[in-house]
Protein backbone atom coordinates (compact mmCIF):
# COMPACT_ATOMS: atom_id res chain seq x y z
CA UNK A 1 0.00 0.00 0.00
CA UNK A 2 3.06 2.33 0.31
CA UNK A 3 3.53 2.05 -2.90
CA UNK A 4 0.79 3.40 -4.41
CA UNK A 5 0.31 6.69 -2.25
CA UNK A 6 3.87 7.53 -3.60
CA UNK A 7 2.82 7.28 -6.98
CA UNK A 8 -0.13 9.38 -6.50
CA UNK A 9 1.75 11.78 -4.10
CA UNK A 10 4.20 12.30 -7.11
CA UNK A 11 1.36 12.59 -9.35
CA UNK A 12 -0.12 15.91 -7.75
CA UNK A 13 3.23 17.32 -7.56
CA UNK A 14 3.65 16.98 -11.07
CA UNK A 15 0.42 18.64 -11.76
CA UNK A 16 1.15 21.45 -9.24
CA UNK A 17 4.24 22.11 -11.30
CA UNK A 18 2.47 22.69 -14.36
CA UNK A 19 0.13 24.21 -13.73
CA UNK A 20 2.67 27.21 -11.84
CA UNK A 21 4.13 26.88 -15.05
CA UNK A 22 1.38 27.70 -16.51
CA UNK A 23 0.22 30.37 -14.11
CA UNK A 24 3.53 31.77 -14.59
CA UNK A 25 3.10 32.18 -18.18
CA UNK A 26 0.24 33.76 -18.70
CA UNK A 27 1.41 36.81 -16.34
CA UNK A 28 4.40 36.95 -18.17
CA UNK A 29 2.73 37.34 -21.30
CA UNK A 30 0.15 39.69 -20.09
CA UNK A 31 3.07 41.80 -18.23
CA UNK A 32 4.69 41.68 -21.82
CA UNK A 33 1.60 42.69 -23.83
CA UNK A 34 1.30 45.67 -21.12
CA UNK A 35 4.62 46.50 -21.60
CA UNK A 36 4.49 46.24 -25.92
CA UNK A 37 1.10 48.32 -25.62
CA UNK A 38 2.67 51.21 -23.24
CA UNK A 39 5.32 51.03 -26.03
CA UNK A 40 2.64 51.79 -28.99
CA UNK A 41 1.00 54.18 -27.05
CA UNK A 42 4.36 55.93 -26.59
CA UNK A 43 4.92 55.24 -30.31
CA UNK A 44 1.13 56.89 -31.42
CA UNK A 45 1.93 60.20 -28.85
CA UNK A 46 5.37 60.67 -30.43
CA UNK A 47 3.68 62.08 -34.17
CA UNK A 48 0.74 63.93 -32.44
CA UNK A 49 3.71 65.79 -30.65
CA UNK A 50 6.12 66.26 -34.11
CA UNK A 51 2.27 67.44 -35.97
CA UNK A 52 2.85 70.75 -34.63
CA UNK A 53 4.04 73.32 -36.76
CA UNK A 54 6.60 75.55 -36.29
CA UNK A 55 6.24 78.97 -38.32
CA UNK A 56 8.58 80.67 -40.35
CA UNK A 57 10.37 83.99 -39.57
CA UNK A 58 9.77 86.88 -41.61
CA UNK A 59 11.19 90.45 -41.91
CA UNK A 60 8.11 92.99 -42.60
CA UNK A 61 8.61 96.81 -43.08
CA UNK A 62 5.95 99.68 -43.35
CA UNK A 63 7.21 101.83 -46.41
CA UNK A 64 7.41 105.50 -46.53
CA UNK A 65 5.56 106.49 -49.79
CA UNK A 66 6.73 109.26 -52.35
CA UNK A 67 5.42 110.68 -55.37
CA UNK A 68 8.02 109.41 -58.40
CA UNK A 69 7.41 110.62 -61.73
CA UNK A 70 7.07 107.66 -63.91
CA UNK A 71 10.34 106.96 -66.38
CA UNK A 72 10.00 105.43 -69.77
CA UNK A 73 13.25 103.54 -70.82
CA UNK A 74 13.95 104.19 -74.44
CA UNK A 75 17.59 103.41 -76.44
CA UNK A 76 18.18 106.03 -78.94
CA UNK A 77 20.41 108.22 -80.93
CA UNK A 78 21.50 111.90 -81.47
CA UNK A 79 20.57 113.14 -84.65
CA UNK A 80 21.12 116.72 -86.03
CA UNK A 81 17.64 118.91 -86.04
CA UNK A 82 18.80 119.65 -90.12
CA UNK A 83 20.98 118.05 -92.44
CA UNK A 84 21.71 118.78 -96.29
CA UNK A 85 23.83 118.27 -98.62
CA UNK A 86 24.62 120.90 -101.14
CA UNK A 87 24.73 120.40 -104.78
CA UNK A 88 25.72 122.60 -107.93
CA UNK A 89 22.55 124.27 -109.78
CA UNK A 90 24.80 124.25 -112.90
CA UNK A 91 27.63 122.75 -114.55
CA UNK A 92 31.39 124.78 -114.46
CA UNK A 93 34.66 125.36 -113.28
CA UNK A 94 34.83 125.87 -109.20
CA UNK A 95 36.19 129.09 -108.98
CA UNK A 96 36.23 130.42 -105.20
CA UNK A 97 35.51 127.41 -102.21
CA UNK A 98 34.41 129.72 -99.39
CA UNK A 99 34.48 127.53 -96.63
CA UNK A 100 36.33 124.35 -94.57
CA UNK A 101 34.87 121.69 -92.76
CA UNK A 102 33.96 122.73 -89.05
CA UNK A 103 33.20 126.44 -90.51
CA UNK A 104 29.76 128.00 -88.49
CA UNK A 105 27.24 129.62 -91.72
CA UNK A 106 24.62 131.72 -91.83
CA UNK A 107 21.52 131.42 -93.97
CA UNK A 108 22.20 133.15 -97.46
CA UNK A 109 25.95 132.78 -96.61
CA UNK A 110 28.27 131.74 -99.56
CA UNK A 111 29.76 128.51 -100.15
CA UNK A 112 31.42 128.66 -103.59
CA UNK A 113 31.31 130.23 -106.78
CA UNK A 114 31.72 128.72 -109.86
CA UNK A 115 33.67 130.77 -113.31
CA UNK A 116 31.07 132.07 -115.71
CA UNK A 117 32.17 134.70 -117.28
CA UNK A 118 30.09 133.78 -120.80
CA UNK A 119 27.19 134.11 -118.43
CA UNK A 120 27.92 137.30 -116.72
CA UNK A 121 28.83 138.43 -120.19
CA UNK A 122 24.41 137.23 -121.18
CA UNK A 123 23.55 139.41 -118.43
CA UNK A 124 25.27 142.53 -119.55
CA UNK A 125 23.64 142.16 -123.15
CA UNK A 126 20.29 141.41 -121.35
CA UNK A 127 20.69 144.63 -119.33
CA UNK A 128 21.76 146.81 -122.42
CA UNK A 129 18.67 144.86 -124.58
CA UNK A 130 16.64 146.07 -121.82
CA UNK A 131 17.70 149.51 -121.64
CA UNK A 132 17.10 149.69 -125.91
CA UNK A 133 13.36 148.33 -125.25
CA UNK A 134 12.07 150.67 -122.60
CA UNK A 135 13.52 153.98 -124.53
CA UNK A 136 12.06 152.59 -127.58
CA UNK A 137 8.65 152.00 -125.62
CA UNK A 138 8.71 155.45 -124.24
CA UNK A 139 9.24 157.07 -127.85
CA UNK A 140 5.91 154.90 -129.29
CA UNK A 141 3.91 156.20 -126.37
CA UNK A 142 4.91 159.92 -126.76
CA UNK A 143 3.78 159.42 -130.74
CA UNK A 144 0.73 157.70 -129.74
CA UNK A 145 -0.24 160.37 -127.46
CA UNK A 146 0.53 162.97 -130.18
CA UNK A 147 -1.33 161.06 -132.39
CA UNK A 148 1.34 160.45 -134.93
CA UNK A 149 1.67 156.69 -134.10
CA UNK A 150 -1.24 154.18 -134.26
CA UNK A 151 -1.79 152.17 -130.98
CA UNK A 152 -0.35 148.40 -132.36
CA UNK A 153 2.95 150.03 -132.35
CA UNK A 154 2.59 151.26 -128.66
CA UNK A 155 1.33 147.39 -127.84
CA UNK A 156 4.80 146.37 -130.16
CA UNK A 157 6.83 147.78 -128.01
CA UNK A 158 4.92 147.04 -124.27
CA UNK A 159 5.87 143.45 -125.92
CA UNK A 160 9.39 144.06 -126.95
CA UNK A 161 9.57 145.88 -123.63
CA UNK A 162 8.96 142.97 -121.64
CA UNK A 163 10.12 140.09 -123.80
CA UNK A 164 14.38 142.24 -122.90
CA UNK A 165 12.93 141.81 -119.42
CA UNK A 166 12.42 138.00 -119.18
CA UNK A 167 16.03 137.85 -120.88
CA UNK A 168 17.64 139.68 -118.59
CA UNK A 169 15.89 137.57 -115.63
CA UNK A 170 16.90 134.44 -117.72
CA UNK A 171 20.79 135.77 -117.46
CA UNK A 172 20.75 136.65 -113.85
CA UNK A 173 19.30 133.25 -112.77
CA UNK A 174 21.85 131.42 -114.67
CA UNK A 175 24.41 133.81 -113.02
CA UNK A 176 22.57 132.83 -109.82
CA UNK A 177 22.99 128.99 -110.45
CA UNK A 178 26.67 129.52 -110.28
CA UNK A 179 26.50 130.07 -106.78
CA UNK A 180 25.92 127.78 -104.02
CA UNK A 181 24.56 129.53 -100.58
CA UNK A 182 23.73 127.76 -97.17
CA UNK A 183 19.56 127.08 -96.83
CA UNK A 184 19.95 127.59 -93.07
CA UNK A 185 22.60 128.24 -90.21
CA UNK A 186 25.26 125.16 -88.98
CA UNK A 187 28.25 123.89 -89.33
CA UNK A 188 30.27 122.55 -92.48
CA UNK A 189 30.41 118.83 -91.62
CA UNK A 190 31.94 117.65 -95.24
CA UNK A 191 33.53 118.87 -98.14
CA UNK A 192 33.65 116.89 -101.06
CA UNK A 193 35.39 119.01 -103.66
CA UNK A 194 38.13 121.29 -104.39
CA UNK A 195 38.74 124.73 -106.13
CA UNK A 196 39.89 123.92 -109.75
CA UNK A 197 38.08 120.85 -110.47
CA UNK A 198 34.88 120.33 -113.33
CA UNK A 199 31.91 120.01 -111.59
CA UNK A 200 28.85 119.10 -113.65
CA UNK A 201 25.38 119.87 -112.42
CA UNK A 202 23.56 118.53 -109.62
CA UNK A 203 27.20 117.30 -107.88
CA UNK A 204 27.29 117.35 -104.42
CA UNK A 205 29.56 120.06 -102.85
CA UNK A 206 29.42 120.07 -98.92
CA UNK A 207 27.26 118.58 -96.05
CA UNK A 208 26.04 121.25 -94.15
CA UNK A 209 24.39 120.23 -90.04
CA UNK A 210 22.52 122.43 -87.72
CA UNK A 211 23.11 120.59 -84.22
CA UNK A 212 21.44 123.09 -82.17
CA UNK A 213 19.00 121.99 -80.90
CA UNK A 214 20.60 118.13 -81.16
CA UNK A 215 17.71 115.53 -81.71
CA UNK A 216 17.72 112.03 -79.42
CA UNK A 217 16.17 109.52 -81.61
CA UNK A 218 13.95 106.68 -80.55
CA UNK A 219 11.00 104.29 -80.23
CA UNK A 220 8.54 103.67 -77.88
CA UNK A 221 6.21 100.39 -77.24
CA UNK A 222 2.84 100.11 -78.04
CA UNK A 223 2.70 99.28 -74.38
CA UNK A 224 4.17 103.05 -73.27
CA UNK A 225 2.75 105.17 -76.01
CA UNK A 226 0.43 106.40 -73.57
CA UNK A 227 2.68 107.93 -71.34
CA UNK A 228 4.60 109.65 -73.90
CA UNK A 229 3.39 113.11 -75.24
CA UNK A 230 4.56 115.95 -76.51
CA UNK A 231 5.92 118.53 -74.36
CA UNK A 232 7.44 116.23 -71.71
CA UNK A 233 10.42 116.31 -69.96
CA UNK A 234 13.06 113.92 -70.80
CA UNK A 235 16.44 113.26 -69.69
CA UNK A 236 19.24 111.69 -72.06
CA UNK A 237 21.89 109.60 -70.90
CA UNK A 238 24.76 109.93 -73.21
CA UNK A 239 27.15 107.08 -73.48
CA UNK A 240 29.55 109.48 -72.17
CA UNK A 241 27.81 109.11 -69.00
CA UNK A 242 26.57 112.59 -69.36
CA UNK A 243 22.86 113.33 -68.88
CA UNK A 244 21.65 116.05 -70.75
CA UNK A 245 17.90 117.64 -70.79
CA UNK A 246 15.05 118.16 -73.40
CA UNK A 247 11.69 118.31 -74.09
CA UNK A 248 9.76 115.49 -76.86
CA UNK A 249 9.09 117.53 -79.65
CA UNK A 250 7.56 114.91 -81.96
CA UNK A 251 5.72 111.30 -81.37
CA UNK A 252 4.52 109.66 -84.08
CA UNK A 253 1.13 108.76 -84.49
CA UNK A 254 2.22 105.41 -87.00
CA UNK A 255 4.15 102.88 -85.44
CA UNK A 256 6.78 101.00 -87.41
CA UNK A 257 5.12 98.23 -89.24
CA UNK A 258 8.31 95.70 -88.62
CA UNK A 259 8.84 96.19 -84.66
CA UNK A 260 4.94 98.36 -83.92
CA UNK A 261 6.86 101.42 -82.13
CA UNK A 262 6.35 104.52 -82.57
CA UNK A 263 9.42 107.18 -83.26
CA UNK A 264 9.82 110.05 -80.94
CA UNK A 265 11.99 112.74 -80.92
CA UNK A 266 13.91 114.50 -78.03
CA UNK A 267 15.10 118.13 -78.62
CA UNK A 268 18.07 119.04 -76.38
CA UNK A 269 19.75 122.29 -76.46
CA UNK A 270 23.40 122.55 -77.69
CA UNK A 271 24.61 125.59 -78.39
CA UNK A 272 28.28 124.75 -78.33
CA UNK A 273 27.52 121.98 -80.37
CA UNK A 274 29.08 119.95 -77.47
CA UNK A 275 26.77 116.58 -78.35
CA UNK A 276 27.62 115.35 -81.84
CA UNK A 277 25.34 113.89 -84.14
CA UNK A 278 25.46 109.69 -83.94
CA UNK A 279 26.26 109.15 -79.96
CA UNK A 280 24.21 105.99 -78.38
CA UNK A 281 21.73 107.49 -75.81
CA UNK A 282 19.46 106.46 -73.30
CA UNK A 283 15.99 108.63 -73.50
CA UNK A 284 14.24 108.74 -70.21
CA UNK A 285 10.96 110.17 -70.47
CA UNK A 286 9.26 111.74 -67.34
CA UNK A 287 5.49 110.71 -67.20
CA UNK A 288 3.05 111.82 -64.58
CA UNK A 289 3.88 111.67 -60.80
CA UNK A 290 2.42 108.45 -59.02
CA UNK A 291 2.26 107.18 -55.55
CA UNK A 292 4.84 104.86 -55.06
CA UNK A 293 7.66 103.50 -52.91
CA UNK A 294 11.64 102.64 -53.36
CA UNK A 295 12.56 99.21 -52.59
CA UNK A 296 15.94 96.78 -53.20
CA UNK A 297 15.68 94.50 -55.57
CA UNK A 298 16.06 91.61 -53.83
CA UNK A 299 12.37 92.38 -52.24
CA UNK A 300 10.98 91.56 -55.35
CA UNK A 301 9.28 88.13 -56.24
CA UNK A 302 7.40 86.09 -58.80
CA UNK A 303 3.80 84.38 -58.12
CA UNK A 304 3.23 80.87 -60.53
CA UNK A 305 1.84 82.51 -62.88
CA UNK A 306 5.18 84.82 -63.36
CA UNK A 307 4.03 87.91 -62.58
CA UNK A 308 5.98 90.60 -60.93
CA UNK A 309 4.98 91.34 -57.32
CA UNK A 310 5.55 91.85 -53.77
CA UNK A 311 4.79 89.09 -50.31
CA UNK A 312 2.96 91.34 -48.10
CA UNK A 313 1.32 90.50 -44.56
CA UNK A 314 -2.19 90.53 -43.89
CA UNK A 315 -3.87 91.57 -40.95
CA UNK A 316 -4.10 87.84 -39.62
CA UNK A 317 -0.78 87.27 -39.63
CA UNK A 318 -0.52 85.24 -43.50
CA UNK A 319 1.05 85.77 -46.15
CA UNK A 320 -0.41 87.45 -49.52
CA UNK A 321 0.99 88.50 -52.61
CA UNK A 322 0.26 91.92 -54.64
CA UNK A 323 1.51 92.58 -58.16
CA UNK A 324 3.12 95.95 -58.79
CA UNK A 325 4.17 97.92 -61.60
CA UNK A 326 7.81 99.15 -62.12
CA UNK A 327 8.02 102.93 -61.93
CA UNK A 328 11.84 103.33 -62.09
CA UNK A 329 15.30 101.85 -61.70
CA UNK A 330 17.69 103.51 -59.56
CA UNK A 331 20.80 102.83 -58.64
CA UNK A 332 19.39 102.66 -54.87
CA UNK A 333 16.72 100.32 -55.46
CA UNK A 334 13.52 100.22 -57.39
CA UNK A 335 10.81 102.60 -57.85
CA UNK A 336 7.44 100.71 -57.38
CA UNK A 337 3.83 101.34 -57.47
CA UNK A 338 0.91 99.41 -56.92
CA UNK A 339 1.69 98.74 -53.19
CA UNK A 340 -0.99 99.14 -50.63
CA UNK A 341 -1.01 102.05 -48.62
CA UNK A 342 -1.64 99.80 -45.31
CA UNK A 343 0.42 96.95 -46.80
CA UNK A 344 3.66 95.70 -44.51
CA UNK A 345 6.01 94.37 -47.06
CA UNK A 346 8.25 91.35 -46.58
CA UNK A 347 11.64 92.25 -47.13
CA UNK A 348 13.63 88.85 -45.97
CA UNK A 349 11.91 85.17 -46.14
CA UNK A 350 9.89 85.78 -49.17
CA UNK A 351 10.91 83.46 -51.32
CA UNK A 352 10.22 80.98 -48.97
CA UNK A 353 6.90 81.37 -47.76
CA UNK A 354 3.62 80.74 -50.10
CA UNK A 355 0.18 82.79 -49.73
CA UNK A 356 -2.16 81.99 -47.19
CA UNK A 357 1.02 81.00 -45.32
CA UNK A 358 0.68 81.78 -41.36
CA UNK A 359 4.17 83.49 -40.30
CA UNK A 360 6.34 84.88 -37.81
CA UNK A 361 6.28 88.42 -38.35
CA UNK A 362 9.31 90.34 -36.93
CA UNK A 363 10.03 93.93 -38.09
CA UNK A 364 12.84 94.84 -39.98
CA UNK A 365 15.33 97.27 -39.49
CA UNK A 366 14.28 100.08 -41.98
CA UNK A 367 18.32 100.62 -42.97
CA UNK A 368 18.64 96.50 -43.71
CA UNK A 369 16.03 97.59 -46.11
CA UNK A 370 18.33 99.38 -48.17
CA UNK A 371 21.18 97.20 -47.60
CA UNK A 372 22.37 94.27 -48.93
CA UNK A 373 20.28 90.89 -49.64
CA UNK A 374 22.93 89.41 -46.85
CA UNK A 375 21.52 91.55 -44.18
CA UNK A 376 17.99 91.14 -44.61
CA UNK A 377 18.65 87.22 -44.79
CA UNK A 378 20.41 87.75 -41.49
CA UNK A 379 17.64 89.50 -40.00
CA UNK A 380 15.16 86.25 -40.10
CA UNK A 381 17.91 83.75 -38.31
Amino acid sequence: MALPRFHTVAAFVVLAVSAAWVLTGEFSSIGSAAQETSGDESKVEQPVEATEKVLRTVAVIEPAFIQHNRIIRISGVTAPDKRTTLATRSAGILGELKVEKGDRVKAGDVILVLDGAEKQSMVATAEALLDQRRKEADNVERLVKNGIAPTTQSDNARSALASARSQLEAAQAEVDRLTVVAPFSGIIDQVKVEEGSWLPSGEDVAVLIQLDPVIALGEVSEREIAHVNVGREADVRLISGEIVSGIVRHVSLEATAGTRTFPIEVAIANPDNKVPSGMTAEIMVKSEAVSAVKLPRSVVTLDPSGNLGLRILKADGTVGFVPIDLIDDTPEGLILSGVPTDAKIVVAGQDLVTDGETVNAVPADSSLVTGSTAKLAEQTR
